[in-house]
Formats: structure tokens, sequence, C-alpha cells
């Protein structure tokens, strides 16, 4: 459902949600986006308020982190452990 929510949004190409360190939260959900060609990539405002009818508020993404693309193995898995290592910290 979470991912569904997001990559819906009409700007993303594609997106992945991984958990990234929090001081305040210990962990908050970071949403890693492609941007769809001809389009720039949603802030986290635009995101958030795309996908709140549909998230609960604690699943909303906390930040969103734009990428060119996603890290994925030889089987086209999305590398999610790779994603919370480049994820910049608060």
């Amino acid at each position: 459902m979470l991912f569904r929510s997001l990559a819906a949004h009409p700007s993303v190409a594609e997106v992945a949600v991984a958990g990234a360190p929090s001081e305040e939260w210990g962990e908050e959900v970071v949403a890693f986006v492609v941007a769809a060609e001809g389009h720039a990539c949603p802030t986290t405002d635009d995101l958030r308020d795309f996908a709140r009818d549909r998230l609960a508020p604690h699943k909303l993404p906390r930040r969103v982190v734009p990428v060119d693309a996603l890290p994925r193995n030889a089987l086209g898995k999305v590398l999610r452990y790779e994603l919370r290592e480049a994820a910049p910290h608060e």
C-alpha cells in the first residue's frame, strides 16, 4: 500500500521506501524517488500531501531523496540496504 500510494504520484517514475536513522524518532520513513521524465522530483510536502488520504500519518515519508536510479541486484530487486546507507542523516 505504501509503495503504490507514492508511486501513483504523476511526477514519480519509480520509488522505494526504506527506514533511515533519525535522532528524533530512532528511525524514519524515507522515500527515494526517481522523477518521471519531464518532471521535477516531488518535494517531501508534495508527496506527503498526495498520499495523506491513502496512508496513516506514521507511514507518510518524513523525507524525499531524489535519485537518478534505484540500486538493484542482478534479479532486479531494489537494494534497500544501499538506500539506507546513502540516506542523508539529519
